[in-house]
């Protein structure tokens, strides 16, 4: 008589987690901690704030470089950047305080129609000598903007670790809209400075989400303020997927 079978239960989808604008691959710090004492696997992309086209096609390489399913999550502008990525592979999408434009549409289309006059103030402009002009987070703005429920002390490292993004980023008009066709997750703090809350729970209306999860008192960095919030809705993507 012939052994039955056995089948080796499917591998956990990977988690590829990609940065937003004035930020690093740090600032996921938190959430990779829970996600890997829950057994996932985890990656945090180093994108290249370039420009959405460049950035989305740098991710893409990585998520192809991925054997089986990925989830893919995007802060801030990296909203963006994982709605232009095109592979096959990503299952499910999270936007954590995230962007999430339309075809044609950009992000500074999308802060136009929802301001958030504190985050603006906070931008300067830093123009490089190749005629591009990249943007930062005045230093003693950012823990007030962007971190306000975060300890001072690391607001005030996170303000000086942030990487540049390139006007570009900001202004260059969206090509691909991945939540069309994938399914979505979103998560933001209700006291976001930097992208108004009424602007994300348009899109994730638009986009058609899943769940949305609004953390009370949640900061633009909601991700380092709350992290087992975030990795939580990670989590419930990565069931569904």
């Amino acid at each position: 008589m012939a052994s039955p079978a056995v089948f080796a239960p499917a591998p956990k989808p990977k988690i590829v987690l990609v940065h937003g604008a004035f930020a690093e691959s740090a600032s996921w710090n938190g959430v990779i901690a829970a996600l890997a004492r829950r057994g996932y696997r985890v990656t945090a992309a180093a994108n290249p704030l370039r420009g959405v086209a460049g950035d989305a096609a740098y991710v893409d390489a990585v998520v192809r470089s991925t054997l089986g399913p990925v989830i893919l999550v995007g802060h801030s502008y990296g909203g963006a950047v994982i709605s232009g990525v095109a592979a096959d592979n990503v299952k499910a999408l999270v936007f954590v305080s995230a962007f999430a434009p339309k075809v044609g549409e950009s992000v500074s289309d999308l802060i136009s129609k929802y301001p958030a006059p504190a985050f603006s103030a906070a931008l300067t402009h830093l123009p490089l000598s190749n005629g591009d002009v990249d943007l930062v987070v005045r230093q003693e703005s950012f823990p007030a903007v962007m971190a306000p429920d975060v300890p001072l002390a690391n607001a005030r490292l996170m303000a000086a670790e942030q990487r540049p993004v390139s006007q570009r980023a900001f202004t260059e008009k969206a090509s691909k809209a991945a939540w069309k066709a994938v399914p979505s997750w979103y998560v933001y703090g209700s006291k976001d400075r930097a992208i108004a809350p009424a602007a994300m729970a348009f899109m994730a209306k638009r986009a058609g989400a899943r769940q949305v999860v609004v953390i009370p008192g949640g900061s633009h960095l909601a991700l380092v303020s709350h992290p087992l919030d975030v990795a939580e809705v990670i989590e419930v993507a990565v069931d569904a997927a």
